[in-house]
């Protein structure tokens, strides 16, 4: 599937959806930026990212991809992540493909292809590549339903059940394959991680965390730091900033009760560590919001 026949079709898919909010296909929607961003965090699903037009920098952890026309980012975890928009003007463009993975389908296959689907001890949860034919052209299939809402309930499913496939069994799914095995390291990792997130705010025991997904304490810091590139307490603290982030900037509280509420005992520790992640102070994002 050549790129320029799915831009047109995301670029379609995107004012129809815009137009019509009920055509929006299951999973799928577009990013589309007519500028460039300063480094902004959050936290990705586990989601299939292709790049249309423009480029990107993403980085988790250690790990820093750069992502530009025709690469695909692959993440498997939920992943606390910083990334720019480095190119995009209203000629040209940012504009993103965006598939939200479903693991529980990923799973599922696990019948059909689990004898078939090699591990990666090395995969890791973020892994970029150039787009391959192998899932562009289910793709395109499946934005192609936009245009007949019967054949889109009928059938997207099943494209959609392609697609994890084609993803699962492609080179940069080596996570994915990873996961298939519901007692992998990859997915005691991910029940880990789904804790973390559930309780962010809680004080982090990583004894008890990793006891409560069946590891010893060492094998489950060497795999979740193989997993997603960095620490428990790390991706914890990832997790408070990023909240921290959005509550300063919708304005609705003050520093210290924005640092309480994510979990910090500590003003002090609070705007240290802020200032470390995003490079200004709380009060320089609380200051925009005003």
């Amino acid at each position: 599937m050549p790129l320029e026949e799915l831009e047109t079709l995301t670029d379609r898919y995107r004012a129809a959806c815009l137009r019509d909010p009920a055509t929006a296909l299951p999973n799928l929607q577009v990013l589309r930026r007519e500028a460039v961003s300063a480094l902004e965090a959050t936290v990705y699903n586990p989601v299939l990212c292709l790049i249309l037009s423009g480029s990107k920098e993403t980085h988790i952890g250690t790990q820093s991809v750069s992502l530009r026309r025709g690469d695909a980012l692959l993440v498997s975890h939920d992943l606390p992540v910083t990334s720019k928009i480095t190119q995009a003007s209203p000629g040209n463009p940012y504009l993103a493909l965006i598939l939200s993975l479903d693991i529980g389908t990923v799973r599922a296959l696990y019948e059909q292809v689990g004898e078939f689907a090699v591990e990666m001890p090395d995969a890791r949860s973020m892994t970029a590549s150039v787009a391959q034919a192998e899932w562009t052209d289910p793709l395109a299939r499946y934005l192609r339903l936009m245009d007949n809402p019967l054949e889109a309930q009928v059938l997207g499913p099943a494209v959609l059940r392609e697609l994890h496939f084609r993803l699962l069994m492609s080179p940069m799914g080596g996570m994915l394959r990873n996961l298939l095995s519901v007692d992998s390291h990859a997915s005691r990792i991910a029940r880990a991680i789904g804790q973390i997130r559930r309780s962010f705010r809680q004080p982090l025991v990583v004894a008890d965390l990793a006891r409560s997904v069946g590891m010893s304490p060492s094998s489950f810091h060497e795999h979740f730091r193989d997993v997603t590139g960095t620490t428990p307490l790390q991706y914890q603290k990832d997790l408070r900033l990023i909240e921290a982030q959005t509550l300063l900037r919708s304005g609705g509280q003050s520093v210290s009760v924005t640092g309480h509420a994510v979990g910090y005992e500590s003003p002090t520790h609070f705007s240290r560590d802020y200032a470390r992640k995003f490079g200004c102070s709380p009060r320089h994002h609380l200051a925009q919001a005003s």
